[in-house]
């Protein structure tokens, strides 16, 4: 079962990832910001935050950032194609493509490496699965095959990138080094596009890159070292839950039965998940 330590990072780092899905959809939707400005401004905000917080930590003279070029890109790939993405599809059938990519790039990757799932298990992880279509798939059309395309890349990066974060040293500099080894790369696509920016989409990203992504990340980054592959993935499925919450309560969006019971169902699911059960997995 994960430390109290691994439960609060984790519930910290779902409760920053839900924060980002507000602030993204503030911009993209309500705001004249253009996914690629949002993208460079998101990634220079978190590249500088944790700059800040790498050099207040007092880091051993002529130490260079961590991470490392194949992670940033990963970074920056599932940054990119999120905000892409969101320019055709409608906010819920992006969280349900992108969580879907997720599920199945951890859980595969988990299974590849020998971990295996209790029945239990394997019901909680149908319940959650179940909770979350409930709550998004109900009343949708059939999306954008160009959106579609660049949401489900933006899972399967995002899964990857967790992957990799699992046993490493020093989360904050890890991550720092990422996001900055992924500015240069936003910097290019923002050259190739047509950009626009006004006041209230640049506070949103900068408030995105510095607050829910940069510390975000370093929360999730040391939270993965206790939480095993399908653990990790199975726990991201409350984010869309949180959001909707999130959006209730500050943007307004109404609560409805609908979203109450798959909430209990993702939340439920979850739960059997995580907490171990009388009999280890064979």
């Amino acid at each position: 079962m994960p430390s109290m330590r691994t439960v609060v990072l984790t519930l910290l780092a779902m409760l920053a990832f839900a924060a980002n899905s507000l602030l993204c959809r503030q911009a993209l939707l309500r705001t004249d910001i253009d996914a690629a400005s949002f993208t460079l401004v998101r990634l220079v905000a978190g590249a500088l935050m944790l700059w800040l917080v790498v050099r207040l930590r007092h880091a051993p003279p002529g130490q260079g950032p961590g991470g490392n070029w194949w992670s940033a890109l990963m970074l920056f790939a599932y940054a990119a194609a999120f905000s892409f993405a969101y320019v055709s599809l409608p906010a819920a059938v992006g969280a349900l493509l992108l969580f879907g990519a997720v599920q199945a790039t951890m859980i595969g990757a988990g299974l590849w490496r020998g971990e295996r799932f209790q029945a239990r298990q394997w019901a909680g992880l149908v319940l959650a699965l179940g909770g979350l279509v409930g709550l998004l798939l109900p009343g949708l059309s059939a999306p954008p095959l160009g959106g579609a395309v660049l949401m489900l890349g933006a899972g399967v990066a995002w899964g990857v990138y967790s992957l990799r974060g699992k046993g490493v040293g020093d989360p904050l500099g890890v991550t720092a080094g990422n996001f900055l080894r992924a500015v240069p790369m936003a910097l290019g696509v923002a050259l190739l596009a047509q950009l626009s920016v006004d006041r209230a989409g640049l506070g949103y990203a900068v408030a995105s890159g510095a607050l829910t992504s940069g510390i975000g990340y370093v929360l999730w980054y040391a939270a993965l070292p206790g939480l095993r592959a399908g653990t990790a993935a199975t726990v991201q499925l409350s984010v869309p839950v949180i959001a909707a919450l999130g959006a209730v309560a500050f943007l307004g969006e109404a609560w409805g039965l609908r979203l109450v019971l798959a909430s209990a169902a993702i939340l439920g699911g979850i739960a059997l998940v995580v907490v171990p059960g009388g009999r280890k997995p064979a």
